[in-house]
């Protein structure tokens, strides 16, 4: 009888040690676990400190653009239309001061 009895208490002996192994293991597990989320959270935390720079950056870059964008539009006013040009060219070409003849080339005309 005490046979017996030694048997049943080494079988709930053998269930403790797989027990203490399954939870030695699901600890090992958890802390890795646990590690690996630290690691991931610092490394999403770098990229997205860099990813908010690279958002600044754009959009200093983005107000900069507008802000030339405003300079060249208000100055855009300032120049002649084709048109325009085409209309003094025409002028030019019907005014030419070197054709004009003097009055005294006139004259020298006249008695020639």
């Amino acid at each position: 009888m005490a046979d017996g009895y030694q048997r049943g208490g080494d079988s709930s002996g053998i269930r403790t040690k797989d027990l203490e192994e399954k939870q030695n293991i699901l600890k090992d597990r958890l802390l890795l676990i646990g590690q690996n989320l630290v690691d991931f959270r610092e490394d999403n935390s770098e990229k997205m400190i860099e990813v908010k720079k690279e958002i600044e950056a754009l959009r200093q870059d983005v107000e900069k653009i507008k802000s030339f964008l405003e300079i060249i539009s208000s100055e855009l006013g300032k120049f002649a239309k084709k048109d325009d040009l085409e209309i003094l060219k025409k002028q030019a070409k019907m005014f030419q001061p070197l054709e004009f003849v003097r009055k005294s080339e006139l004259k020298n005309m006249n008695y020639n």
